[in-house]
């Protein structure tokens, strides 16, 4: 053990000689390169209780290498940590492999962090098995297909040496398995809280979170959010000459634009009274449309060089803000954590924008907000519910098959929801429709969300592989690809000095802060009858009906909060009710937000103001920075205003998501 002390005494020392330094334009450390192990410690009295004495403890994120498994980090407010999802499809995926210093030889108890994904359909043993393996050498126990919560699976047990040990973690059937963590301790029951809380300060005694945060710089902007709302606020503000930072949680920006989830950009930009907002998004908008289509249409590499491309912004991808730091009505600063390697990053500046979606900046400071479906009589809405609920618009899980050109297999898969000739679905992809949770909470339901998402579309794929009557069919066929990464289309929205009802889209209200303009219609997702039939309370199929609109100019009110002082927010998550967020939502309308707000915020930094003051005395400066525009002039921009899934240019009627 004093050996081991030695070791972690020296790594420390080196770590503190490594410091982090951020330039505009340099890559973010990714982390996951390699895994420093400590001696557990004990924390403060109240901390936590039966706490493990000693151990080693092991993020799976931070694996060296992730062979086939991905970094999941959609959940990590909820249950306290990204994770790793062996995401096949039915295929096993490679070992996730790294090393780890065993301080003494002896015989060690292996837990693994983990629960059964479908648990809550069924009682069955679910498909998302793996087992860990040392040295090689598979542990006896098949982990991740029981435990209805997240929770400290017992691996097995091995006789170990002091010295390096190769480390694995084996996935055996390509559904889905997943470990956050992994505990090796000669304590055998001996193992870390499961509680979120408490696995916390568990992580931060053992070197797993920093103690604090590192600084990270400070900025005239922070951007929370690297979809194509957040894109344009960091670009804007960077053109309008304020240092930036922008932080993205995926490896990939352009949020359900992305590859990763594969949204197509709806809505028209370039509208009056502003046509020069949006033209921006042609630098970096495909040029090929439709939703679930193969990767390349989404030009992840052009969304990648216009970020790292423009001058006074710095991008941290693959780091999610987790805290944020008040000066009364203020945000002070925002703790941002690395997906892989736990890393922490203090960033601040005078005023911030939450670009998440789901409002997640805004509510850890305390912002007001809203969420579900507002009564008919709240705001006069014609196309709202007589009653308020919780109702919203759900996530989509989308998928697609390839003929392989010979026949294929795909294992039976029936876990709490079962398929019939009568009620499955007969096709070959999914899209936008394919859409779950309406009826659940879009953030505290959301892993759940997901999981039903993939659940349906794997037991719906294993009928028409195996039972349907017309299964020659699909003979050929395989998932080419499944998202695991849901499409969110709505759940907070922040409240700002203007809620934007229905009525002063109808009415053509003028506002005289108007700014980015709404085409898109009143696109109201609902449960789609005949799955409700089929399916009652676990509805995956969505319905809706478009209420068109005459193009509107909505305040620049709805993108700033109303009781944090130095809040913007750009993409779903701004100062609308849920009938109006049928319009806003669509990415094209949420770049022009994004791009005013990077406006807002560089008049913010010239005039010494808050995002209130740019309205109550700047508005005309605004004006003139929205007439011109945050495009570049120096380049030909293509136009890729709307392409359908042909590729050919459509009225925004013709898709949806």
């Amino acid at each position: 053990m004093k050996r081991f002390l030695f070791i972690v005494l020296c790594l420390q020392i080196l770590q503190s000689l490594c410091s982090f330094r951020m330039t505009a334009n340099t890559p973010a450390i990714q982390g996951g390169t390699s895994v420093i192990l400590r001696p557990a410690l004990s924390l403060s009295k109240g901390e936590a209780k039966d706490l493990p004495a000693s151990g080693i403890f092991l993020e799976a994120e931070s694996f060296a290498t992730k062979g086939g498994w991905q970094v999941d980090q959609q959940f990590m407010d909820l249950m306290g940590s990204p994770y790793l999802i062996a995401h096949g499809m039915g295929v096993p995926v490679e070992d996730a492999a790294t090393t780890v210093v065993i301080p003494e030889a002896g015989t060690y108890h292996v837990y693994a962090r983990t629960f059964n994904w479908v648990s809550p359909w069924t009682d069955k043993e679910g498909p998302g098995g793996f087992k860990v393996k040392i040295q090689g050498k598979p542990l006896k126990t098949i982990l991740g297909t029981k435990g209805d919560s997240w929770e400290w699976q017992y691996a097995g047990s091995i006789k170990l040496k002091a010295g390096e040990a190769a480390l694995a973690l084996s996935d055996l059937g390509g559904f889905d398995g997943r470990c956050d963590a992994l505990w090796l301790t000669t304590s055998e029951g001996n193992v870390p809280p499961s509680d979120k809380v408490q696995l916390e300060a568990f992580r931060r005694s053992v070197g797993a979170l920093p103690k604090t945060p590192a600084e990270g710089g400070e900025y005239d902007l922070v951007v929370i959010g690297g979809g194509v709302a957040g894109i344009c606020a960091a670009v804007s503000a960077a053109r309008f000459g304020c240092k930036v930072a922008l932080v993205n949680d995926r490896p990939i920006a352009g949020g359900n634009n992305s590859s990763e989830i594969r949204v197509h950009l709806g809505a028209i930009i370039e509208q009056d009274p502003y046509p020069a907002l949006g033209r921006m998004l042609r630098e970096f908008g495909h040029s090929k449309g439709g939703n679930a289509q193969p990767a390349s249409n989404y030009e992840d590499d052009k969304k990648e060089a216009f970020i790292r491309g423009q001058e006074g912004l710095t991008y941290l991808p693959c780091f999610r803000a987790v805290k944020v730091n008040m000066n009364g009505s203020k945000i002070a600063s925002v703790v941002i954590r690395n997906i892989e390697s736990g890393e922490e990053l203090l960033l601040k500046a005078p005023v911030f924008a939450d670009c998440t979606g789901d409002g997640n900046l805004g509510f850890m400071a305390g912002a007001d907000w809203m969420m579900g479906r507002e009564g008919r009589d709240e705001f006069g809405e014609s196309l709202a519910p007589e009653k308020g609920d919780k109702m919203t618009m759900g996530s989509s899980v989308q998928w697609y098959s390839e003929d392989k050109g010979k026949k294929t297999t795909f294992p039976e898969f029936e876990y709490g929801v079962k398929f019939t000739e009568e009620n499955c679905e007969k096709v070959k992809m999914g899209e936008w429709t394919w859409e779950t949770g309406m009826n659940l909470d879009q953030i505290y339901d959301f892993e759940r969300i997901r999981d039903y998402g993939l659940l349906v579309v794997y037991s719906n794929w294993s009928f028409l592989k195996n039972h349907y009557s017309k299964k020659a069919e699909y003979a050929n066929r395989s998932l080419g690809w499944v998202a695991y990464v849901a499409g969110k289309r709505e759940s907070r929205r922040l409240v700002g000095d203007y809620i934007l009802k229905q009525d002063d889209v109808d009415k053509q209200v003028f506002h005289e802060d108007a700014s980015f303009t709404m085409t898109w219609h009143f696109d109201l997702h609902f449960p789609d009858p005949k799955n409700t039939a089929n399916f009652p309370g676990n509805e995956f199929k969505a319905e809706t009906k478009h209420n068109p609109i005459y193009p509107y100019a909505a305040p620049y009110r709805c993108l700033y909060s109303r009781n944090i002082d130095n809040l913007f927010m750009a993409g779903r998550d701004i100062s609308v009710t849920h009938v109006t967020l049928g319009s806003a939502r669509l990415m094209r309308t949420g770049a022009m937000m994004g791009e005013v707000v990077g406006m807002a915020a560089s008049i913010c930094k010239d005039k010494g103001t808050t995002p209130r003051g740019v309205y109550q005395k700047y508005l005309p400066e605004l004006k003139d920075l929205m007439r011109k525009g945050a495009a570049r002039a120096d380049i030909e921009l293509p136009d890729n205003q709307h392409f359908n899934e042909g590729g050919h240019l459509d009225k925004p009627k013709d898709i949806t998501f």
